[in-house]
């Protein structure tokens, strides 16, 4: 095969299997532009929304700001590794775990991403059957078409430009929903000093960061991403594109518009669904198309990781190649069906235990990236070809099944569940620290076991 049938080969699975080059790399504005898709779910509202009424505004602002700085950091380490390395998540994980312990990581990924486009495109469904009076299930497709058709331009050559264009048209729109609000029902003078009934907890801001820390699959996302930065922007991207401005964009300026709209709008509930169904009936037309710019947005990125890793879950295990429109239209059926089902309870359910896996993923993901040890035995070698690559490796799996197993069980411990996520990052962090210094090089490196 020529060389120019191997990039070929390459660029139609998105670098899914290889490092990306240098010849796949993005200029900066437009990775940032593909990337910043992220920011813009409503998700981001309901979350913030949420946290402020069961531990007041206050708190929950303390919170999230503490998540952005954290986010900013750990998301600038793994933007730094994955611009140097090219490498995705699967490809990642095959050191960390073994050539068939990543499949784990892949699926879990895959999962997470389809769950989230399940969700953002169920409330995209929602507006519009609501607004136009079309049915739930015509409503529902348009949303799975729509998804999916738009992920086939790749990030390189078409998300960029969709996701740049739609960005002050989300900012703005935001912006004038606040404002639409406080011109019908006034300005919330006690919004920052509200507190729930019986008061609010002193430890609410921690419980606020440890709720932000079932999102991390947001690291997995960054480093699927980050791996189309050119190396001379790596500065750029660890400090703004995936640094503290957009954790301060997705998750404070998101924040303060779901906690005001909120504290203005009359809803018996707090969903997704009761958000939206709020900037309906606010802005009428004008709430039907920022709700799906948002949601457009949003479920670029979601569709498109749950794609990549849907292909590179099913080469794994079948052998089998999909390509990207095949594996992007199962994606998009399965989507569908979810949304269809009614699922919801399940996938939230899922998604909790889904989350702890991620978060573990993660305090591995930092230890090996931070790791001396393996710099030094290694000289910072990454090992690609499975038939140097043990099936299991004993450190990374140990790490990332001990630090989600006690995740799981203190999730279920009533007095401290809350702190189920801090948990998880701790114990996988410092399981594969101090394994990396014991660890068998022939565990990532398996011709080193016969040398």
């Amino acid at each position: 095969m020529s060389h120019r049938e191997q990039h070929s080969k390459a660029a139609d699975l998105d670098f899914a299997e290889t490092p990306v080059p240098p010849e796949g790399r993005m200029p900066r504005t437009n990775l940032m532009m593909a990337w910043w898709a992220v920011c813009s779910a409503i998700f981001y509202l309901v979350v913030a929304a949420a946290m402020a009424r069961t531990y007041g505004t206050t708190n929950a602002l303390i919170g999230i700001f503490l998540t952005v700085i954290a986010y900013g950091v750990i998301n600038g380490i793994i933007s730094r590794y994955s611009i140097k390395t090219g490498l995705t998540v699967a490809l990642f994980s095959k050191v960390m775990f073994g050539h068939v312990g990543a499949v784990v990581a892949t699926l879990i990924f895959f999962a997470t991403a389809l769950y989230y486009a399940v969700f953002e495109g169920y409330v995209m469904a929602l507006v519009l059957s609501e607004w136009s009076g079309l049915s739930m299930a015509l409503a529902t497709g348009i949303v799975a078409v729509l998804g999916v058709s738009l992920i086939f331009g790749s990030v390189q050559h078409w998300l960029d430009k969709f996701n740049g264009i739609l960005l002050p048209v989300y900012t703005i729109g935001m912006l004038i929903a606040v404002g639409v609000a406080i011109a019908k029902f006034g300005y919330p003078a006690d919004w920052l000093t509200r507190t729930p009934e019986g008061g609010a907890s002193p430890w609410g801001w921690l419980h606020t960061f440890a709720y932000y820390m079932g999102v991390w699959v947001l690291m997995m996302f960054t480093f699927d991403y980050a791996r189309f930065g050119r190396k001379e922007d790596v500065n750029f991207h660890a400090k703004v594109t995936f640094g503290i401005p957009f954790y301060a964009m997705t998750f404070l300026f998101s924040g303060v518009v779901g906690i005001l709209l909120d504290t203005m709008i009359p809803t018996e509930g707090l969903s997704e669904a009761s958000i939206v169904l709020g900037l309906l009936e606010l802005m009428g037309v004008g709430g039907l198309l920022l709700v799906w710019v948002t949601q457009s947005r949003i479920n670029t990125a979601n569709f498109y990781l749950a794609t990549v890793n849907f292909e590179a879950f099913i080469r794994k295990v079948t052998g089998f190649r999909l390509s990207k429109v095949a594996a992007g239209c199962m994606v998009g059926a399965i989507a569908y069906i979810l949304m269809m089902a009614d699922v919801f309870a399940y996938l939230l359910q899922a998604l909790a235990y889904q989350g702890v896996f991620v978060v573990a993923w993660v305090g591995v993901a930092l230890a090996h990236i931070l790791s001396r040890t393996y710099q030094h035995r290694f000289q910072g070698h990454v090992e690609l070809d499975n038939a140097y690559i043990p099936a299991f490796n004993p450190c990374g799996l140990v790490a990332w099944c001990g630090g989600a197993t006690i995740g799981v069980i203190v999730m279920h411990l009533p007095s401290i569940s809350g702190f189920s996520a801090p948990a998880t990052f701790m114990i996988a962090y410092g399981l594969y620290a101090i394994g990396l210094r014991y660890a068998n090089p022939g565990w990532y490196v398996a011709s080193l076991q016969k040398g």
